[in-house]
């Protein structure tokens, strides 16, 4: 089973804007602890993540914004903790408890099943 570690995103602001998930080049830096910081999971870590592809569950874009829906889509949906592969039931719960914390920034979005 991989080890993923949960975190919550750093962001400056919030929009409800159409959310498409970034791209590691959509990133004005190469450096991807700056980038993890964007995501609520990693394979490798958020302190000096191995790879772009270890980061998960992005719901902060490249403007630093959290995106409402990409909150909304990281908690339920086709790309959602739910379809993260090989993930343990502790690990998904916590990120599940986050992406419900980074809803409540945003009047109208209840996630909680």
């Amino acid at each position: 089973m991989t080890e993923y570690s949960v975190h919550e995103p750093t962001f400056s602001g919030t929009t409800d804007d159409d959310w498409s998930a970034p791209e590691e080049k959509d990133f004005d830096t190469n450096d991807l602890s700056d980038i993890a910081s964007h995501f609520v999971l990693s394979s490798s870590g958020f302190d000096d993540p191995d790879r772009y592809r270890d980061l998960t569950l992005p719901v902060v874009g490249p403007d630093g914004q959290l995106n409402k829906h990409a909150v909304k889509t990281a908690y339920s949906g086709a790309h959602s903790v739910q379809q993260v592969d090989d993930i343990d039931d502790d690990t998904k719960s916590n990120a599940k408890d986050v992406l419900s914390d980074l809803a409540d920034n945003f009047d109208d979005l209840d996630v909680n099943d």
